[in-house]
């Protein structure tokens, strides 16, 4: 149970097939009293499994697994609308596995080589809603007219859940259109607005009018 007055702790599951980089992790993570470790796994199927009845705030999951790449596996949990965030996890700052992860709607990326610190403050911003990039990719993303295609980095079901938000549906009434729980339909709004850069549903209801205006 969590304390009254103390934030329930960020749960996280570790998907990489390197039992070294998995305990590495681990121990790393089990400092911080905000966060735990809740399963790990060591291959893309396993992680999907363990996702059918784990679910975590936040999966940290390598780019090359043993059965098939990490990007396979992120597809996966974005085609079947899995509410978790994600951090994929490489050993060198690929400008394609970057552009890889963005394009597949990863929630940030970091490098095995970071301090350690660094690693930490990736899960704990991916967590409470940020993107996190290393530079280079956020320098490519701002230096772009992205506004545009961002729409196109969300979900089927974020765009509709979009489409409802647009029409003034409160979160209630989503969760019912959608037949889904609430809390389900709360998670696609916030990763909407962190999606489309808006601070608000409303800065999210104009960038889906202009979109579709200009279509």
């Amino acid at each position: 149970m969590v304390s009254e007055g103390r934030k329930p702790k960020i749960t996280i599951i570790l998907a990489d097939d390197h039992p070294l980089v998995i305990e590495g992790l681990r121990g790393l993570l089990s400092h911080e009293p905000d966060m735990e470790v809740v399963a790990t796994v060591t291959s893309g199927e396993a992680l999907l499994d363990e996702l059918q009845y784990t679910r975590p705030d936040l999966v940290v999951l390598d780019v090359h697994m043993q059965d098939g790449d990490g990007f396979w596996c992120l597809e996966e949990i974005r085609r079947q609308g899995l509410p978790v965030k994600v951090v994929m996890l490489s050993a060198a700052a690929d400008g394609s596995a970057l552009q890889g992860a963005w394009e597949r709607q990863a929630d940030g990326y970091a490098l095995k080589t970071d301090p350690p610190r660094q690693t930490i403050a990736t899960i704990r911003n991916v967590a409470n809603g940020q993107l996190v990039f290393p530079r280079v990719m956020r320098q490519t993303i701002n230096g772009a007219d992205v506004r545009g295609k961002l729409v196109g980095r969300l979900t089927e079901r974020e765009r509709d859940v979009l489409r409802l938000l647009s029409e003034g549906q409160t979160n209630a009434q989503i969760a019912e259109r959608l037949c889904v729980q609430e809390s389900t339909a709360k998670f696609h709004v916030q990763n909407i607005l962190q999606k489309l850069g808006a601070s608000n549903r409303t800065e999210a209801a104009q960038v889906y009018f202009r979109e579709t205006q200009e279509r």
